[in-house]
């Protein structure tokens, strides 16, 4: 539990400083944004002073080529001049392809009024001019920057949050499926070794309930056994009997489980006798799913494993009087090393998951909790057998 409460917050962490960043560039591009904005209106000012000495005054040689080398000098910034009826007299900076067309000019005349105040050119005797502009190019790019930097931040965050999880979530798998088999493989001596004295046993003593359990335990470590060894391949999923699978399960546990919990199974289900399952890991997962509400009652409740059918699936409700899930955790519950007990590795629910999400393509979650009036899980399964790239 802990594991991923770290981790969560890792995440946010990261996500934060992804933010700070952005805004941080964004705060200081808006600033230089700003100030060449600033920039770009005093050398429209000054490109229209320049326009008006040269119109209206009368100068040196040397002052002319002095004022139309300023004209001359703007490069960046489009302007538009314009007398008063609003007749173009020249523009400067604007791409050919809008200067050539009057049409197009005089739209891009009204976006710049728009966006600027203009400039107004006194020239005497009640005649004025007046220069409209807009930012430059640079400018407009320089303004859309910090956003896409933000982008490619965000981008690369996910990107190696991502390829981090799978490849660590790869390294997860290999190691689980060969602590599995290599467990699998270990309980095979003494399961066999067991099952003989198990024998040895019913044949001196036949009847008693001592050899008749024993044989019952055995047999049921050579099916935990095989559920080991399932892991990390693809099992068969064969037409089974559902109702009967959890009945068998809840016989089983009923003899183990503390005599102050009452475990029932409901079958509401009379369409589900071929459902196809691997009853091994699907056993597996219903025993884990009423283990874990006999550890939500602290051993006394009642617990109702219910099995239910609509036209296309087949439905489990594992259902107890235990103390609740709080919503926070509904699907935290399923990610391995949750646990709310001070031993255990956390990983029923997980493995729960995947067995029934991976192998059997189906659905497990929380239908309904209340934290001090108990739970309950479903989980539906498919009627027909699932085939890739078709649905039932």
């Amino acid at each position: 539990m802990n594991i991923y409460r770290k981790k969560l917050v890792w995440q946010i962490l990261l996500f934060i400083f992804a933010v700070i960043i952005g805004f941080v560039s964004l705060l200081y591009t808006h600033d230089l944004v700003a100030k060449l904005k600033e920039e770009e209106r005093k050398k429209a000012e000054l490109w229209a002073e320049a326009t008006r000495r040269l119109v209206g005054l009368s100068v040196s040689s040397e002052d002319f080529e002095f004022l139309f080398r300023i004209i001359e000098d703007n490069t960046t910034v489009p302007v538009i001049l314009i007398d008063h009826e609003n007749n173009i007299l020249s523009e400067r900076n604007i791409p050919a392809s809008i200067a050539s067309d009057t049409t197009a000019l005089m739209r891009e005349l009204k976006r710049m009024e728009k966006r600027n105040e203009p400039i107004t050119i006194d020239l005497g005797n009640g005649l004025l001019n007046f220069i409209y502009y807009r930012e430059s190019t640079l400018l407009r790019q320089l303004r859309i920057y910090p956003y896409v930097q933000l982008g490619v931040i965000l981008l690369f965050i996910a990107v190696a949050y991502v390829a981090f999880n799978s490849s660590r979530k790869a390294e997860q798998n290999q190691v689980w499926v060969g602590l599995s088999r290599e467990t699998a493989h270990q309980l095979g001596t003494p399961t066999s070794s067991l099952s003989a004295w198990a024998e040895i046993l019913r044949s001196r003593y036949p009847g008693t309930d001592i050899a008749e359990e024993l044989s019952i335990d055995v047999e049921r470590l050579g099916r935990v056994a095989e559920r080991f060894s399932l892991i990390g391949s693809k099992p068969k999923l064969l037409p089974e009997d559902l109702p009967a699978l959890a009945e068998n399960t809840a016989a089983y546990l009923r003899k183990r489980i503390a005599s102050t919990v009452a475990l029932s199974v409901v079958n509401e289900a009379p369409g589900c006798k071929s459902v196809p399952l691997n009853p091994v890991l699907l056993g597996w997962v219903i025993e884990n799913l009423v283990k874990n509400s006999v550890d939500a009652m602290k051993g006394i409740g009642s617990i109702t494993v219910k099995i239910s059918e609509n036209d296309k699936e087949a439905i489990i409700d594992v259902e107890d009087s235990g103390r609740g899930i709080p919503r926070k955790d509904f699907n935290t519950i399923f990610k391995p090393g949750y646990s709310t007990r001070e031993r255990g590795w956390g990983l029923g629910l997980s493995l729960s998951k995947r067995i029934v999400e991976e192998y059997h393509k189906g659905r497990i979650f929380v239908l309904r909790s209340e934290p001090g009036r108990g739970s309950c899980m479903r989980v539906i399964l498919k009627k027909q057998k699932y085939r890739p790239g078709k649905t039932s």
